[in-house]
């Protein structure tokens, strides 16, 4: 497949990175020399430096015999531009763009990218996604990381493993026959900055970090066994009334159980936006750094803190003030993926990277369609795949004791019908079943061709 991905910034160069890796053939399109260079040097790409949304750029970057365009450029416009010049006048059939402004995103302009006014297949919102990460945390509390699969009845829980972790030291495998009826399993594990897939006879020690897949229905009882205690969220406080902070709160007010949540906002004007646009939710103009602004809010009485403002650093003090003030739990929007290493030291609970939610969104909708989910960990170190088995696909009829995955590849869960169940050595895969692999990311290739679904992307 040939690929053209206009904009070589955090988000281009990994979605580049993933593509190339898959033997695609990639462009990468930027007005910035420096970005151009380092995705050539570091990735097997080729790259042409230029304003993406002019023709002739795009006639260079090899336009006319292109499968796929990806505008993720900094400017809405110029993405919107470059998928009309994409498919007026290059024919491209597949256009992505990523869009941050709520005015084009509302439903008002909704069938304007059905028509071929303006030609946009799949429209990508970074703070849309970082919104529903953000919901996604706060609905599991006791965990830095989670996202939903199997539609909706399986989840991925990123758990910090603490000192008085009831399971420490304890080989999976025995994990595996003292809870045999949980359907959980552990499928990654940190420790000491390196993301790996744990044997049978690993243990679990006092500060990893473990990635668990789990059936809906027994996710507390699994955040039980690894000694983290399921609380309900009803006072939040959210810094940063931007789109991402407004999304969230609008998500918590439509939420038929009461949540109460409050609203930090430094710009006066972006503040009473928010007030204008929210029902319950009580907005605050002020610095979020304010410790008596947060004593106003009451943050020693809330369950949880959401920093989202556009500053990295803001978000990490806020956080920092929050829980020294009493505040439980505190979630950031980071996007220095450098600066993660800071979230343990800091006794910050959970992060989000923007990047690597608009990644794993722009994955999802790129990959073939019997790949039905895809979720990028860390800095795209591993990834979650769930894919519809094929008939074509080397794991249809065979026990998974009986397949030969890659010593970086573990399964989480089969799908069978509507019923979720837990990976054993004699449950068998049929076609048609649904199946979700935790894969380090150089085992992607060999998990996508035992799936069969490198053969075409849509």
């Amino acid at each position: 497949m040939k690929v053209i991905i206009c904009g070589g910034g955090q988000v281009g160069w990994q979605i580049a990175r993933h593509l190339s890796g898959e033997r695609n053939d990639v462009t990468v399109v930027d007005f910035n020399a420096d970005l151009v260079r380092r995705a050539t040097d570091t990735l097997d790409v080729q790259g042409v430096v230029g304003f993406a949304s002019h023709p002739d750029v795009l006639d260079r970057a090899g336009a006319r015999d292109a499968d796929m365009i990806i505008a993720a450029t900094h400017s809405d416009e110029v993405n919107m531009v470059t998928c009309q010049v994409a498919h007026s006048i290059f024919g491209i059939t597949r256009k992505i763009a990523r869009l941050r402004s709520q005015s084009y995103l509302d439903a008002i302009y909704a069938d304007l990218y059905r028509s071929s006014h303006l030609p946009i297949d799949v429209v990508i919102s970074p703070e849309r996604e970082v919104a529903e990460a953000a919901l996604q945390r706060l609905a599991a509390p006791a965990t830095f990381d989670t996202e939903s699969f199997m539609g909706g009845k399986a989840q991925l829980l990123g758990i910090a493993l603490d000192e008085d972790c009831p399971v420490l030291n304890t080989p999976l495998r025995q994990l595996n026959d003292l809870f045999a009826s949980l359907r959980a399993i552990v499928v990654g594990v940190r420790r000491e900055d390196r993301l790996f897939v744990p044997e049978p006879g690993d243990q679990l020690f006092a500060g990893d970090q473990i990635y668990v897949f789990v059936h809906n229905e027994d996710m507390t009882r699994t955040l039980d066994i690894f000694g983290k205690a399921t609380k309900k969220q009803e006072r939040i406080i959210v810094i940063g009334g931007g789109n991402v902070g407004l999304q969230v709160a609008k998500a918590l007010e439509a939420r038929t159980d009461r949540v109460r949540v409050k609203m930090i906002e430094k710009n006066r004007a972006r503040a009473e936006e928010a007030a204008d646009g929210l029902d319950r939710t009580i907005v605050l103009h002020g610095d979020g750094l304010d410790m008596d602004l947060l004593m106003e809010a009451n943050i020693d009485r809330a369950d949880a803190v959401l920093a989202v403002t556009d500053d990295d650093k803001t978000n990490l003090l806020v956080a920092v003030r929050a829980k020294m003030a009493g505040c439980p739990m505190a979630i950031v929007l980071v996007n220095d993926p450098t600066l993660v290493p800071l979230m343990g030291p800091l006794d910050i609970d959970a992060y989000i990277n923007p990047r690597a939610t608009t990644v794993s969104s722009i994955l999802r909708h790129i990959r073939h369609g019997r790949v039905r989910a895809i979720y990028s960990i860390g800095d795209a170190e591993a990834e979650v795949i769930e894919a519809q088995v094929l008939s074509t696909s080397s794991l249809a009829g065979r026990h998974i004791r009986d397949i030969d995955f890659p010593e970086g590849v573990l399964v989480g869960a089969v799908m069978k019908g509507d019923r979720v169940l837990k990976p054993t050595g004699d449950l068998r895969v049929e076609e048609g079943d649904v199946i979700a692999l935790f894969a380090m990311t150089k085992d992607v290739p060999e998990v996508e061709r035992l799936l069969q679904v490198s053969i075409d992307f849509f």
